[in-house]
Parts: structure tokens; sequence; C-alpha cells
């Protein structure tokens, strides 16, 4: 038999001035809050579009849970 798996991604906005700068707590809590659900962070990753677009840039994590 074989595993079977949920996939979730979490996307955080970033702010300051050159954008980058993340709320830490509200990084952290998010996480534990889906490590006691049993999920598992699988990586994390930011994007940054700011070259020629709206200048948005935003932090993106990918996690999994066994289902």
């Amino acid at each position: 038999m074989y595993e079977k798996w949920e996939y979730r991604t979490l996307k955080f906005k970033t702010g300051g001035f050159m954008g980058g700068k993340i709320d830490e707590e509200e990084f952290q809590d998010e996480f534990n809050r889906h490590g006691d659900e049993g999920w598992e962070l699988v990586s994390c990753f930011d994007t940054n579009q700011s070259s020629g677009s709206s200048g948005t840039s935003s932090s993106c994590s990918n996690g999994k849970n066994n289902l």
C-alpha cells in the first residue's frame, strides 16, 4: 500500500521599503498551527515581482499532510 498525501501552499505578503520584510510572529504562529494539525514543511521560498511589474513580493511555503 502506498501513502497518500495532501498538499497546501501558504502565502505571506511582505512589506518594508524594498520588500522582503515579513511579520515573523505571524509567520511562526502559522507554521506552528499547521504543525499541530499534522502538516510538515516541504519548502519555503520567496517571490519577487518588483522588476517591471506591480512591485509586489511574497513568501510562499509548501507543506504536506498524510491522509
